[in-house]
């Protein structure tokens, strides 16, 4: 039963703060393996206040009648949104999410938890059993389709309604401030002018990586274990990763073990998700860094990755409002800072440096970085393209994988089966975000080689440029920061450089 309260933004926000809080906590307990079960029901129905449709009008009443703080009011009106949604849907959610967690599947003999063959797929050195796992796994996924597809189905109809935008394309981009369209537009001509320099490195990683028995099209259960760069793995060893990612840190100025606010997760638990992340609970003060190392580069690049997102929030001026310290209109803004310390490990000289290779070998085992980096843009860039469609003919069909396995098979080389489109779709077109952050980071590291010089990964002059950006927060968009390093938002030109083409 909804109260019939309405706080004032400022009230609002200060309650907020603690809603997120728990949430986020909660959301990380989960994650990491330390409770079986999710909780987020219960969180909802405690904060069941901050979410009726009288503290929504009153926000939007503010929001109209604001001239100078209209964006904070903003986003604390689409959190109102987005919370009105989650209290009516976060039962069903944690429902299906007890569900897929508590889900086994039969490999090698016993019965193993399905995050766990999906971690296992990473470090399977046979490939005849990723293949075999990768079906085990797909199989016993797409299970959960059609709770799945209902779910996304029964949150579209409340953000329409809610937002009073029907179109799930046009809702997004008024949120995100950009057009989707022209982004896709973009980001189609960069992906076919790097073609030519894809398919070269393809050829080259591929046989390096899976070997000759690989089919023509290998699978997407292979996907794990290319970007691990398992192969290279008695160079970039697992316990190694830490200490490696933090000296890289200290040579910009960050100590990533003593930054205030930060907390490390490295610990290896059955039910921890093998996927990297960060969760702010309450920046700048309680940042969680959370990964899974596996052994392999890309351990050192998820860990750089997550780094820039941690130092961002935990970076952030404490005297900024809650929103600008937490709440964003997407996520394209954080992942420029997490995108620009993953391409250290792109730069030969990083690679010689830490794991004492010659030249010729730090630039081959570079090369593979910028391999799996040219796979990811153009694997995005056609999931973007899917999901334009996607919600383009949803009111028409309710919702089909038609187009994904051929639009990033294509794109790709590798095969995506079309059970996995619903697995593969994040919220709120997160895949836009990404690609936003791909062209900013390719425009910073230009500007940064052009100003700072060729060390610019190591020199303490980038991590102070940084450090200014951190401070602001949330408050900037992606499109704002590529005015400030002096490009057009959708000039690729940098992006094409960094992918070979």
């Amino acid at each position: 039963m909804n109260i019939a309260v309405a706080r004032n933004p400022s009230e609002y926000e200060e309650r907020l703060a603690r809603y997120l809080f728990e949430r986020s906590e909660e959301g990380r307990a989960v994650r990491v393996g330390e409770k079986e079960t999710s909780e987020q029901a219960a969180i909802v129905e405690r904060y069941r206040d901050l979410f009726t449709t009288a503290q929504l009008d009153a926000l939007r009443e503010a929001e109209s009648g604001s001239d100078g703080d209209r964006e904070r009011l903003y986003r604390l009106r689409k959190t109102c949104e987005a919370g009105i949604v989650a209290a009516e849907l976060s039962a069903r959610d944690d429902e299906l999410e007890n569900r897929i967690l508590a889900a086994r599947v039969e490999w090698g003999g016993e019965e193993i938890p399905l995050r766990t063959a999906q971690a296992q797929l990473a470090v399977l050195p046979e490939y005849r059993d990723r293949d075999e796992l990768g079906e085990v796994y797909n199989a016993a996924n797409a299970v959960f389709n059609e709770e799945r597809l209902e779910l996304l189905t029964a949150y579209h109809a409340l953000e329409a309604e809610l937002s009073g935008i029907a179109d799930a394309v046009e809702r997004n981009a008024e949120e995100k401030g950009v057009s989707l369209h022209e982004l896709e537009a973009a980001l189609a001509e960069a992906s076919r002018a790097s073609t030519a320099a894809y398919d070269t490195l393809r050829e080259r990683w591929f046989e390096r990586l899976l070997g000759p028995e690989r089919a023509a099209v290998p699978t997407s259960s292979h996907t794990s274990y290319l970007r691990r760069l398992s192969p290279l793995e008695a160079t970039y060893t697992r316990e190694r990763s830490v200490p490696v990612c933090a000296e890289t840190l200290k040579h910009l100025g960050f100590d990533i073990e003593q930054e205030r606010g930060i907390k490390l997760d490295l610990d290896d638990r059955p039910q921890k998700s093998p996927r990297a992340c960060v969760i702010a609970s309450d920046p700048p003060s309680v940042v969680h860094l959370i990964t899974r190392a596996q052994g392999g580069l890309h351990d050192y690049g998820a860990f750089l990755h997550e780094a820039g997102h941690a130092l961002h929030y935990a970076g952030c001026d404490p005297e900024l409002p809650y929103t600008f310290r937490k709440l964003s209109r997407d996520h394209a803004l954080t992942e420029i800072y997490s995108y620009i310390l993953e391409a250290i490990s792109r730069e030969p000289g990083w690679h010689a440096e830490h794991f004492g290779l010659s030249d010729d070998e730090a630039q081959r085992n570079a090369e593979a970085t910028t391999f799996l980096e040219a796979l990811l843009f153009r694997r995005y860039a056609a999931k973007l393209q899917f999901e334009l469609e996607f919600w383009s003919r949803f009111p028409a069909d309710g919702g089909t994988s038609g187009g994904y396995s051929e639009r990033l098979t294509a794109a790709t080389g590798i095969h995506y089966p079309s059970e996995n489109f619903l697995t593969d779709m994040d919220a709120g077109f997160y895949s836009a975000d990404y690609l936003r952050a791909w062209i900013r980071t390719a425009q910073l590291r230009a500007r940064l080689v052009e100003e700072v010089g060729e060390n610019w990964w190591r020199s303490p002059e980038t991590g102070e440029r940084l450090r200014a950006l951190f401070r602001e927060g949330t408050r900037p968009t992606s499109e704002e920061i590529a005015g400030r390093i002096g490009y057009e938002p959708l000039d690729t030109r940098p992006l094409l450089h960094e992918l070979g083409a």
